[in-house]
């Protein structure tokens, strides 16, 4: 009974995957034939050689910027709505505002930004508008739950102390939460600004602007060369970013 529950399970994972091939009708040996393996070789040959011509990369530079304002401005826009949702969404104002704030954050993360952006390019074009809004809407409703989650758990003897010796309700929070709040806040920040980095890359895919809409230009238009540029300088901007923001966390958070 052991060794037949033993191999069981390989040999329904085994079943699984060829039912998995005939069920998609996959043609594996189309692909790995050697028609198929010598075009995708000249496929991956054509990225070898990136496109450094000056107007190319003066082209790349402003979609980098504009990737890189999207970002950033997503998040700021982020952070600003999700730390106005996260008070109700703590229990700070009342049951009833708590549900609702959390409802909405729900709805809002609960949406992928790609969907987002698909919306958002119906309501406000094309272009970096549609992008910033969809990486703030997102970011909002992650951002707005995880600061909600710190608020809960900070200690509120300080703010009580304050609130006992004669001060206002915000003046209290301002002084004796936000102090101890504010290190974790900013790391959570600065993480989903690292994350909508990478995302602002990719919004350009439904027209959000920015270097994915370059990429997606560039390959449907199988210009690998100048493809190969766009997905350099997405290399390149990401390890930027993450250097610049472990800097931060090490400069504001830790410090």
């Amino acid at each position: 009974m052991n060794a037949l529950s033993r191999y069981a399970w390989p040999l329904l994972l085994i079943a699984a995957v060829i039912g998995s091939f005939v069920f998609l009708q996959l043609e594996a040996g189309a692909v790995f034939s050697v028609d198929g393996l010598r075009q995708m070789a000249d496929y991956a040959a054509g990225f070898l050689h990136p496109d450094l011509s000056a107007g190319h990369l003066r082209a790349i530079g402003y979609a980098a910027l504009e990737t890189l304002a999207m970002s950033a401005m997503g998040t700021l826009l982020a952070a600003l709505l999700g730390t106005l949702l996260a008070l109700p969404a703590a229990g700070r104002v009342g049951l009833i505002a708590k549900g609702a704030a959390r409802l909405l954050l729900n709805a809002l993360r609960a949406v992928p930004e790609l969907v987002w952006a698909a919306l958002m390019v119906l309501a406000a074009g094309l272009g970096p508008n549609a992008g910033t809004l969809a990486l703030a809407l997102h970011t909002a409703g992650v951002l707005g739950r995880l600061f909600a989650e710190a608020l809960e758990n900070t200690p509120n003897a300080p703010a009580e102390a304050l609130r006992l010796a004669g001060s206002s309700r915000i003046s209290a929070f301002c002084y004796g939460t936000l102090p101890v709040l504010w290190p974790q806040l900013m790391a959570y920040t600065l993480y989903r600004w690292e994350n909508n980095i990478r995302m602002a890359s990719v919004l350009g895919f439904v027209g959000a602007g920015g270097l994915g809409q370059m990429l997606y230009m560039s390959l449907s238009l199988f210009q690998e060369a100048q493809a190969s540029t766009v997905i350099l300088a997405m290399l390149l901007m990401v390890l930027a970013v993450d250097a610049l923001s472990g800097w931060a966390r090490m400069r504001w958070v830790r410090g």
